[in-house]
């Protein structure tokens, strides 16, 4: 099969296409023809290099399929072949990633793919809506009438949860850039604050009466954690997917009685059973920024870390169809 194989870490230039041997179908697994994958934030961090323990080279890596069941291993009895379906490949693990024609996942992790989607928009939602569904349901536990700051609202993740929020009866609060105000409030966002402009703790405040958010969702980084307690009610709870780059000073925490949650995201069905649902309902749609082939992986790397598509600034997720 052909693959995209990571050959060292450093830039784009580290892929390779090259063709390699179909992995074994082994107990509990299905082999799928990979016909839509994503790139994510976690794949070129990956390529650089921030999880060398983790990646034996030479690699293939990715993090979404959308495809066809070719083969049912012994004991997987929950799909056929011919089959289509979508989800995340175990993260680090053996069997390789999504940037390939075909990827061996165990059943367990897999649904079939939403009936009103095309395998690019399938292959658009599985990490960035299991990391929100995570983040926003099970560690927040967000209910319907709290409300939630999601920062970063105009990315992969944060435009997902934005969406993910609103189905959950939450009122929204995003921050983002001036080009993004229009996107993020097309997407359900009840405020959304410029953080090019505004201080988005002052804004809260005056939004709010001062009471505070009851969640906040940090896709950003920076100094939101330290920040957070400063726009959080009362045992509010915070909820991050962001590496910590620098130690933050928290004592602010105490004061709001806050609860944090640092989130590397956990793949199963349940998620996607519950995200295929909102998906077949239109209460969340995939976003589509730009589309490669598969030997283009390289150049959707360099589209993604600079959030452009000749020289223009794009929103949603960058695809790639593998077909």
């Amino acid at each position: 099969m052909k693959a995209i194989v990571l050959k060292k870490f450093g830039g784009p230039d580290s892929f390779e296409l090259q063709e390699v041997a179909v992995p074994e179908v082994g107990a509990g697994e299905l082999l799928v023809r990979v016909l839509a994958t994503a790139i994510n934030p976690l794949d070129y961090q990956i390529r650089r290099g921030d999880y060398p323990a983790y990646v034996p080279l030479p690699a293939v890596i990715g993090h979404d399929v959308s495809g066809v069941v070719e083969k049912v291993g012994p004991g997987a009895a929950d799909f056929a072949v011919g089959d289509e379906v979508f989800y995340t490949p175990q993260i680090f693990g053996p069997k390789g990633g999504s940037y390939a024609q075909y990827n061996v996942v165990a059943e367990a992790l897999v649904t079939r793919k939403p009936a009103n989607l095309t395998h690019e928009e399938a292959a658009s939602t599985t990490l960035v809506g299991g990391t929100a569904w995570e983040a926003l349901v099970t560690r927040a536990r967000l209910q319907p009438a709290e409300s939630v700051l999601i920062h970063g609202g105009a990315g992969g993740v944060g435009s997902i949860a934005i969406q993910l929020a609103k189905a959950m009866g939450a009122t929204v609060f995003t921050t983002c850039k001036t080009g993004d105000l229009a996107f993020v409030r097309e997407l359900g966002a009840d405020h959304a604050i410029d953080f090019t402009s505004q201080d988005y703790v002052q804004e809260i405040a005056n939004l709010t009466g001062k009471k505070g958010v009851n969640v906040v969702f940090d896709t950003i980084g920076g100094t939101t954690l330290s920040q957070s307690p400063h726009v959080l009610s009362d045992a509010g709870r915070v909820v991050s997917i962001v590496d910590l780059a620098t130690p933050q000073n928290l004592v602010a925490a105490w004061g709001v009685n806050a609860e944090y949650h640092f989130v590397f995201t956990r793949q199963n069905r349940g998620k996607l059973l519950a995200l295929k649902t909102l998906l077949e309902s239109g209460r969340i749609r995939p976003i589509i920024g730009a589309t490669f082939s598969l030997d283009q992986i390289p150049q959707a790397h360099t589209v993604l870390e600079r959030r452009e598509v000749d020289g223009k600034p794009f929103h949603g997720k960058v695809v790639i169809s593998v077909a």
